[in-house]
């Protein structure tokens, strides 16, 4: 049995899928047709239904819930993991966000629904690839710009400046995990394989941590590219923890949360139908 399996090549993703895309746990005869791509890259597929199995953005989830179910396993959730607002200026104390032209990383990303939550009236907004933003900044394309994944352990080095932790809004407002990506399933595969597909991601998950904690799969580092092994080091401490092994309660309140803060960002109503896979 052959399946789709899309995710990022940045290191949590690496870390979390390199047992079982590399069968270094039992895949129970289950082969992966594996597709490296950046998350902005996957939503969009995600909205066309292109692959069995892939990492999304949580922003995009409500969506995508006609064709896909959302895992238990594999995903980004937590607190102090949210992305950042960050800009070449050290007045940014001084600004509205409502004339200033701000660098997100993909229409339907968490990282645009979180700033959209924080900074309703901003308009001028520049959609880039997450590893665009800091040069747009740095060579003042735009005023400022919404950075995640590594880019939040590199920006001081370049003389850029935090404007606000657009998570700790989140968490100060809902008073729950940040949920920023997951990882789901096309209804057309069948629930039974879904959910075997899940545990293996799980398996994969525990294997990781209890093998290539302290060093690093070769996988995690052929696919970070230029990034330093201490950065490679923060990238997953900051984003693969319990709720990248299972959703607990928390996790599935934060993802109800969310569908339910776009409806109002968005005015409009996407039904909470259950898209949980073990709903």
């Amino acid at each position: 049995m052959k399946y789709t399996l899309g995710f990022s090549p940045c290191p949590n993703d690496t870390f979390i899928f390199d047992a079982l895309v590399n069968k270094k746990i039992d895949t129970k005869n289950f082969e992966f047709e594996v597709v490296l791509e950046d998350v902005q890259t996957l939503n969009r597929w995600a909205l066309q239904g292109k692959l069995d199995f892939s990492k999304i953005s949580y922003g995009v989830l409500p969506l995508v819930t006609d064709n896909y179910l959302l895992l238990n396993s594999g995903g980004a959730l937590g607190k102090g993991v949210g992305p950042l607002l960050i800009s070449k200026s050290v007045d940014y104390e001084l600004w509205t966000m409502d004339n200033k032209t701000i660098a997100i990383p993909g229409e339907n990303t968490t990282a645009h629904m979180l700033f959209s939550l924080a900074y309703p009236n901003a308009k001028n907004k520049k959609f880039l690839v997450f590893n665009q933003i800091e040069d747009a900044v740095l060579n003042e394309e735009v005023d400022c710009g919404v950075i995640i994944h590594e880019n939040r352990f590199t920006y001081q080095t370049k003389g850029l400046h935090k404007i606000v932790d657009l998570g700790e809004y989140w968490e100060e407002t809902t008073k729950l995990p940040i949920p920023l990506g997951g990882i789901v399933a096309h209804k057309k595969v069948d629930v039974a394989i879904s959910k075997q597909v899940d545990a293996l991601i799980k398996q994969s998950v525990e294997y990781a941590f209890q093998h290539h904690y302290k060093e690093l799969a070769d996988y995690v580092k052929i696919h970070a590219q230029e990034m330093s092994e201490a950065v490679m080091r923060q990238h997953i401490d900051l984003y693969v923890n319990n709720y990248s092994i299972a959703l607990d309660e928390d996790g599935k309140k934060a993802v109800l949360k969310l569908v339910e803060v776009y409806n109002r960002l968005n005015n409009i109503h996407i039904p909470q139908q259950p898209f949980f896979l073990n709903n």
